[in-house]
């Protein structure tokens, strides 16, 4: 067996090798020995560094009630709204020889309260929660209210969250009173959607899903699963809000949207007489012999006619009686479809009844396929049909766009 090479004799012929390669091995050696030493900051990260010591060390405590995006706050970390009638491009000296503590609208009496940062002269969230809360006050029921400290409502620029996409704004979203009220209203009081939703300005497919919902979260508590209420409290503490307000309720989105129907889509002439009363129901059997006018195609078409009566004179206790008169007649033209629906059911389908089993038999058609077999009135249509879309010469691409 051969002998082995010393170890000393292989290190030194290393260290005193001449050859290029060894040399850049050493240099590279050399280099990472030294790269444990703390290297100097890149610019980037010196700006990210100075912004978050500086002018983002308010978003460290958010304000409460607000969106704190970052188009709210100036290049100096003071909130824009709360500044008056100061332009949005203050500079950071402008903000350093005023009082901060101003910028909130904060009362003489209470602004020895708040703690004022020294680095970037600007009241911390803290300091107004502290000072809100010194002139905290009991209100006729005994409950501790706070008193307004002056911030103003959120404007169009401070529901960016985006600096960038100056084009995308945050729309606001239900507030847990305001849903609270809706799941009320229909499933305690008994009122229909489409009431609740002119009531409170709230698109109808809202206010189902707000019912829905409810009717979940309150199956899961009978259930005893556990519920994301701080998850939720956070983010409705992020996001703008319509609140509440039982007297006068505010709009939280349009509720009489035209929707869009396929047979309007296309560009039509039609002539017509000048002398022709050409009407709203007239336009709509251009395009379609089914299609209802405008004002009766909308999802709340009771508004047309509620105003129509406004213009005719009549005051608030006619409107409202009229209203609920239409309303009753509605729910009894709903009911009465409802029976026929029923007793021609009964009459179609006979029932044959055993101590385990009630059999139904029904008059089957084989016309009621329809042309293509797939009509729901057909024999096996409530067991599914298979799909033929992975049959060869089947269009698979949509031939049209409702």
């Amino acid at each position: 067996m051969p002998t082995r090479i010393p170890h000393n004799r292989l290190s030194s012929s290393l260290t005193l090798s001449k050859s290029p390669l060894c040399s850049q091995c050493l240099r590279k050696l050399k280099h990472r020995q030294l790269s444990t030493t703390p290297q100097l900051r890149t610019r980037q990260r010196a700006q990210m560094f100075r912004w978050l010591n500086g002018p983002g060390d308010v978003f460290r405590h958010p304000l409460p009630n607000s969106t704190n995006y970052l188009n709210a706050y100036d290049k100096s970390g003071g909130l824009i709204r709360a500044q008056g009638a100061k332009p949005r491009d203050e500079t950071y000296a402008e903000a350093q020889n005023k009082d901060p503590a101003d910028n909130l609208g904060i009362d003489d009496s209470i602004k020895d309260e708040v703690e004022l940062d020294t680095e970037i002269q600007s009241p911390t969230r803290r300091g107004v929660q502290r000072a809100a809360k010194k002139d905290r006050k009991l209100n006729e029921g005994g409950e501790m209210v706070s008193k307004d400290i002056g911030l103003p409502k959120e404007e169009a620029e401070d529901l960016m969250p985006f600096p960038m996409n100056r084009q995308f704004r945050s729309q606001p979203v239900l507030s847990e009173e305001l849903r609270e009220e809706i799941h009320k209203r229909v499933m305690v009081q008994g009122q229909d959607i489409r009431t609740v939703s002119a009531s409170l300005n709230v698109e109808m497919r809202r206010v189902a899903a707000v019912v829905r919902l409810k009717a979940v979260e309150g199956e899961w508590l009978k259930e005893g699963k556990p519920l994301a209420i701080p998850y939720a409290k956070a983010m409705l503490g992020m996001l703008p809000q319509t609140p509440y307000v039982p007297a006068s309720p505010v709009t939280h989105e349009s509720i009489n949207d035209l929707p869009v129907h396929s047979a309007t889509t296309l560009q039509m002439f039609h002539p017509t007489s000048e002398s022709r009363h050409f009407t709203r129901t007239d336009a709509g059997h251009v395009f379609d012999r089914t299609l209802l006018p405008a004002e009766k195609r909308i999802p709340h078409a009771e508004l047309v006619e509620i105003q129509q009566w406004y213009n005719e004179g009549l005051q608030r206790e006619d409107v409202a009686k009229l209203q609920r008169k239409k309303i009753e007649g509605e729910e009894r033209i709903k009911k009465e479809k409802e029976r026929v629906r029923a007793e021609k059911e009964r009459l179609l389908v006979k029932k044959a009844e055993t101590p385990r089993w009630e059999f139904r038999f029904r008059d089957i058609s084989v016309e009621n396929v329809g042309k293509d077999g797939r009509d729901r009135r057909g024999v096996g249509a409530r067991y599914g049909m298979p799909h033929e879309d992975r049959k060869k010469g089947q269009i698979k691409i949509p031939t049209r766009v409702d």
